[in-house]
């Protein structure tokens, strides 16, 4: 078997249910096995039934004492069939499960793993596994997975398949014997196998280790050959200040803060100063960002020259496109922008992209399509990426190539800590824009449990009968069977339009939907049409809906803290008050203290680097997600000090061996052409 087969390679896997883990973005076996678990459930030692109750899952050894019986209300269907072992009885509860009438018997004894909870002085447990005495003893060897999953695709599914290709595929480890022992790594095809399926929990933290490990490698050696790329040279550009833009400062109808000014002065200083720019400017959600992107546009233009802009989302392109052309317009500026998107006709891209090479247009913004072949610039000086994570370092190299020597300015709102960004974008100039516009108002927070939600629900019908708009934000797509008690947008979606009034519109929204289709539902929620967008992480690069003034977060135990502030940054750009309500739906009695950390602060740089200090080594996977540096395992706030450690390796290797031609770095040059094509040095990864 190879990394790149494809997943139909595998026995059992036809057209059919290859196409379900298509909708998992899994096409290959490297796909398949790069699909990590986003929790792990343990199956110890059986308790008895008196001694059950409680939140946890936990596994009882119980013989059935009735026959099934099943009754149907309405839509549902309800199961019931009465166990005991040798301290008690309790009820089972399945639901809309008619068939299990012919399995379950009376007599027949099971491993049941589940819930138990005391109703009316009487134990229950609802839907429960049931596992033989064999099945059982198998489970317990190891800590058993739990995928992020799609409809009709189960657990057991990706469990198999998984398995099946860590059993075909051959590891090569690339990292010499001395590198291991030295940083304490397990050897890279152990760390697959214990990721996956881990014997304990020791065992998944050292496979954690090393995969992050690998990654934060491969991060590095792309970073070193981004500084040799981008190290200082003169610039082939003769760039002058314009009166334009100090017109344009004069003209809003707002004043720029001190740090958007110190920033743009910094800016300003790198276009003009005969030195290639590469400028990365780090400001929280809100904080005016975007125009200091439009003013150093304006310096370019007004020089005769092209910047081009390219954002994450087709629909921000476009909020962009029409915000610049409407200042251009208002405002008398030399500015002529043109709109590349995936949605533009192949007829009208022609016409465009003939435009721009002729010059005709001197602001090109849009998405990845400003970097296809045939997109061809006359004279491209300015090159600015929104949101720079987003991308991936060739999506940014072949634009960087569309101008030879341009200037670079990236824009994040990401909230890295200082000390991690300095490392992160060592390649890069760092402006900081660390305050926000005077005129804004800081959003309200509130950290709520379970008890409090109908509370939060009626406060939301409260704002939108107000006329203003809110998000909903869920961790998951659908429901999954391992994970019943995380929000998912489609069920929560369907739950939410009964507690509504039929007057407030509801839609949702997430990841797996076309870019056409999330375009259409974020352009509706935009001129109002929608009154509530239910949605997962997808809108956290999202776009400006001043009259969105509530954001509620299911489940926000289970997100990081620097992204439930870039989440709640979606809200606050208008006029009025706005909310942000924080769902803590991990059962207890009283929210938890990391969440409250965001009830006390706005400030994303404070967050970000509470963020860093409360994470700890038993923070592994969760279901949350950084959207850091889209590292799958890698968290560069919990693996801060690895992540130190490994760009001082870097550093070290390519000192005494820069192009990796030694007989011991073989191996590592390999890897690096496995993964990012063949090369000629490691420096054209």
């Amino acid at each position: 078997m190879q990394y790149t087969d494809n997943i139909t390679s595998l026995k059992g896997i036809g057209e059919k249910t290859a196409g379900l883990f298509h909708k998992l973005n899994i096409t290959t076996l490297y796909d398949l096995i790069t699909f990590f678990p986003r929790d792990y459930e343990q199956f110890g030692e059986r308790i008895p039934i008196s001694q059950a109750a409680g939140q946890e899952p936990v596994t009882l050894k119980l013989t059935l004492t009735g026959d099934y019986k099943y009754r149907k209300f309405a839509s549902l269907g309800v199961g019931t069939i009465t166990a005991a072992d040798e301290s008690g009885q309790l009820v089972i509860t399945y639901y809309n499960a008619p068939y299990l009438k012919n399995t379950l018997k009376r007599g027949m004894s099971y491993y049941a793993h589940g819930k138990v909870r005391t109703e009316k002085n009487r134990i229950q447990m609802d839907q429960p596994k049931l596992y033989t005495e064999e099945q059982y003893q198998a489970l317990m060897r190891f800590m058993q997975p739990k995928y992020a999953l799609t409809k009709g695709l189960s657990a057991h599914m990706v469990s198999k398949a998984v398995s099946m290709a860590l059993a075909g595929l051959s590891f090569a480890e690339y990292l010499p014997e001395d590198i291991r022992m030295e940083y304490q790594l397990s050897d890279i095809g152990k760390a697959y196998r214990q990721i996956h399926f881990p014997e304990d929990y020791e065992s998944l933290i050292l496979a954690r280790k090393r995969l992050a490990f690998d990654e934060l490698f491969s991060f590095f050696m792309q970073l070193h050959r981004q500084k040799e790329i981008t190290k200082e040279t003169p610039s082939a550009f003769s760039l002058l200040e314009t009166a334009d833009t100090g017109r344009l400062l004069e003209a809003l109808p707002y004043k720029l803060t001190k740090a958007q000014m110190r920033t743009w002065q910094e800016i300003k200083d790198d276009l003009t100063g005969g030195i290639v720019m590469n400028r990365l400017v780090q400001g929280d959600v809100g904080s005016g960002k975007t125009i200091l992107a439009f003013l150093s546009l304006l310096l370019v233009a007004a020089n005769g020259c092209q910047g081009a802009m390219m954002a994450p989302t087709e629909i921000l392109a476009r909020q962009h496109y029409e915000e610049l052309c409407h200042m251009a317009e208002a405002y008398h500026l030399p500015v002529k922008p043109v709109l590349l998107t995936g949605s533009v006709s192949a007829a009208e891209k022609k016409k465009r992209c003939a435009g721009i090479e002729k010059g005709d247009y001197n602001v090109v913004i849009g998405t990845s399509a400003l970097i296809q072949e045939k997109v061809v610039y006359q004279k491209l000086v300015l090159v600015i990426t929104d949101e720079q994570h987003r991308f991936g370092v060739r999506q940014r190299e072949a634009f960087l190539g569309k101008g030879e020597q341009a200037h670079v300015l990236v824009m994040s709102a990401t909230p890295i800590p200082r000390t991690l960004a300095i490392i992160l974008y060592g390649d890069m100039h760092l402006s900081l824009v660390d305050e926000k516009p005077a005129d804004r108002l800081p959003v309200k927070n509130c950290v709520i449990t379970r008890r409090d939600h109908k509370k939060a629900v009626s406060f939301l019908i409260k704002e939108t009968q107000a006329g203003h708009q809110a998000y909903v934000i869920c961790p998951m797509v659908e429901e999954n069977e391992d994970m019943e008690d995380v929000a998912d947008v489609i069920s929560y979606t369907a739950a939410l339009k009964k507690e509504l009034p039929e007057q407030i519109r509801v839609t949702y929204l997430h990841g797996r939907m076309r870019p056409s289709e999330k375009d259409r539902i974020m352009e509706a929620y935009l001129n109002r049409n929608i009154d509530v967008l239910v949605s997962t992480t997808v809108i956290e690069v999202g776009i400006n809906v001043p009259n969105a003034t509530v954001m509620m977060i299911e489940n926000a135990e289970r997100f990081g803290l620097a992204q439930l502030h870039q989440l709640r940054g979606r809200i606050g750009r208008g006029a009025a008050q706005s909310y942000c309500i924080f769902v803590d739906g991990s059962g207890k009695d009283s929210p938890s203290e990391r969440l409250q950390v965001l009830n006390k602060s706005n400030d994303g740089f404070y967050i970000a680097e509470e963020d860093l200090k409360m994470r700890g080594p038993g923070d592994l996977f969760g279901i949350r997600q950084s959207g850091i540096m889209n590292f799958k395992v890698a968290d560069i706030y919990q693996d801060s000090s690895l992540l130190m450690q490994v760009r001082k390796l870097v550093e070290d290797l390519l000192m005494d061996d820069p192009d990796l031609t030694a007989k011991e770095h073989e191996s590592i040059r390999g890897w690096l052409s496995l993964n990012f094509g063949n090369l000629v040095d490691f420096r054209s990864i």
